[in-house]
């Protein structure tokens, strides 16, 4: 499945591809004349409740909306994404996060204001929104060709979004979790699986209001106390942080060489993995959180898309620039050795081609004890790496206990013509995604990765993983209408199950997993966007020709803040 998984990334990931999302960013902005400003601006009034009406077709208010939206964004993306992207593509691919996070803000601004225009509203206090919709209903005005060409692309764009949601708003939330609770507690994998399952099933058996007011509490606490940790490490590295917006900025336009555990990165794949990351965490031009807003109460349809261009700039700019950070500044990304394997090991012929260690008798660990399980890696010079932009590779291995007290570590193989040889003798442990994440938050204060960053995990993945199957009903209920709805949500939460039992290893078969429905979610909507643009745009800018010259306004005060929070400012 991975060997699948990785060819078809290599073409859904194109930096073909990539262009075409930035460019597509790039048009929107100047097309919408900055709508970032306006997100920062009147999206912020919008948010406050200050339009919030009871009357108006919808279910959850704008606050809702956009928690239930962020919920899905704000998650793991954060957190292992975010490691990934550094790990693979070195400090540059920040940089590259950071563009997406901008752009992606016009990118959400058009394809929510499409999703409102469009939105299915024959129940008002139930509407289903999306890509589907958008496509199905703009074209079914015409000859019957068009009807069903509409109708094929909507299912088209079902299916990858159903692919998205299983994969990476359900599996690879799930592996996280269990991941870093197993790192640091113990807990099996698969008992991680089944209490996830557990949880996200009683809540989105709920449906959309219990979503919706599930994730109105979840993620302000969830974001303030990742951001309230963050800043800690942060505070206490402040002298050094010059230097590290120094080294993305330069990392982002070159390459950058080998140090530590990093084996070298060019500045080719720090452009594909920052973007590749930014645009699965903050999910522009994708499709999936449209299906969110299109739940919110409002008789505008710009409003709700000024707000959800808040969305990239709360993801991006902040929660992942923040990890970023911590993991950087803290030397994470490139430490140092954990242990050093013995002068007597060398590198050996498997089979013709292959290459491999001998088992290996684990040498002490610097800080630490072995408790069997661990994935470790050594470096090894041979063949060109293009990722890497040198001859450095990994060879992984996996610890053992033999018995009692007894490590041993088994290697895996490498191809290749001639015999590689070690770059140098350090086992370095390789911690996958969150993992890294909490492996630098402790290093500044042991037990803050240990406590902070797991109880983050488990919150932020919870909120994704509600988030997306709501998502994926949307899609059922497109293709096969609200029955397949409840035997949907039970494969859902089964799912969490089976991405805990192993089948994952490291942090390119995470990627790997995680970038497949991205990809093909953005094949299918990206078209779409640029079919309908005209129709948003025209929509978009008489909606702020009206707010400039007065015609709308706040309908009223502020409502309390508690109100917006629960929804209760809208409740009839």
């Amino acid at each position: 499945m991975n060997s699948f998984l990785g060819a078809a990334n290599a073409i859904l990931w194109h930096n073909a591809v990539l262009l075409l999302v930035l460019g597509t960013g790039i048009v929107f902005t100047l097309w919408t004349r900055f709508s970032q400003f306006r997100s920062l601006t009147h999206g912020l009034h919008v948010l406050r409740g200050r339009y919030d009406n009871p009357a108006d077709p919808g279910a959850i208010n704008h606050f809702q909306a956009l928690s239930a939206a962020l919920s899905a964004t704000v998650g793991l993306g954060n957190i292992g994404g975010v490691a990934l992207a550094i790990t693979l593509g070195g400090p540059g691919a920040v940089f590259w996060m950071w563009v997406v996070g901008f752009f992606g803000m016009a990118l959400k601004t058009t394809e929510v204001t499409l999703a409102m225009l469009y939105r299915n509203t024959s129940d008002p206090d139930n509407p289903h929104g999306g890509t589907m919709w958008v496509i199905s209903k703009a074209l079914a005005d015409g000859p019957a060709w068009r009807q069903k060409l509409g109708k094929l692309i909507g299912g088209l764009f079902c299916i990858t979004l159903m692919i998205m949601a299983v994969t990476g708003g359900n599996m690879f939330q799930a592996w996280n979790v269990g991941n870093i609770t197993n790192l640091y507690f113990g807990v099996p994998d698969i008992v991680t699986g089944i209490v996830l399952a557990v949880i996200v099933g009683l809540v989105i058996l709920g449906g959309i209001h219990r979503i919706g007011r599930v994730a109105g509490a979840l993620v302000p606490f969830m974001v303030t106390t990742y951001f309230v940790a963050a800043i800690y490490v942060l505070a206490l590295h402040a002298s050094e942080i010059p230097a590290m917006f120094g080294l993305i900025l330069r990392s982002a336009f070159s390459a950058t060489e080998a140090s530590g555990a990093f084996i070298g990165g060019t500045m080719g794949y720090a452009f594909l993995y920052g973007m590749k990351r930014a645009i699965f965490s903050n999910e522009a031009g994708q499709g999936t959180s449209p299906i969110a807003h299109s739940a919110a109460k409002t008789s505008e349809p710009v409003r709700e898309s000024v707000v959800a261009g808040l969305e990239p700039f709360i993801d991006t700019i902040v929660v992942c620039t923040l990890t970023a950070l911590v993991i950087i500044v803290t030397g994470t990304w490139n430490r140092p050795a954990e242990a050093v394997l013995p002068d007597e090991v060398r590198i050996v012929a498997t089979a013709a081609g292959e290459w491999s260690l001998p088992e290996t008798q684990a040498p002490a660990r610097t800080g630490s004890t072995w408790s069997g399980g661990e994935h470790v890696y050594v470096i090894v010079r041979g063949t060109a790496n293009r990722q890497s932009g040198n001859n450095l590779h990994r060879l992984a291995g996996t610890v053992t206990l033999a018995e009692p007290g007894s490590a041993v570590i088994r290697w895996s193989t490498l191809q290749g013509t001639e015999a590689p040889e070690l770059h140098d003798r350090g086992i370095y442990v390789s911690y996958v995604g969150a993992a890294l994440t909490a492996v630098a938050f402790d290093s500044v204060l042991p037990g803050l990765g240990r406590w902070v960053v797991t109880l983050t995990v488990w919150l932020f993945a919870i909120s994704t993983m509600i988030s997306y199957s709501y998502y994926a009903e949307q899609g059922i209920v497109y293709l096969a209408g609200e029955r397949w709805v409840a035997p949907f949500k039970y494969v859902y939460c089964s799912l969490a199950i089976i991405a805990t039992l192993g089948f994952l290893k490291s942090d390119a078969e995470l990627d790997n997993l995680s970038g497949f429905g991205t990809g093909l979610m953005l094949f299918v909507n990206i078209p779409v966007m640029w079919f309908m643009a005209h129709r948003a745009m025209r929509a978009y800018h008489d909606y702020m020709a009206r707010l400039d010259s007065g015609q709308i306004g706040p309908g009223h005060a502020p409502p309390a803040l508690r109100d917006v929070i629960s929804g209760h400012d809208v409740d009839r």
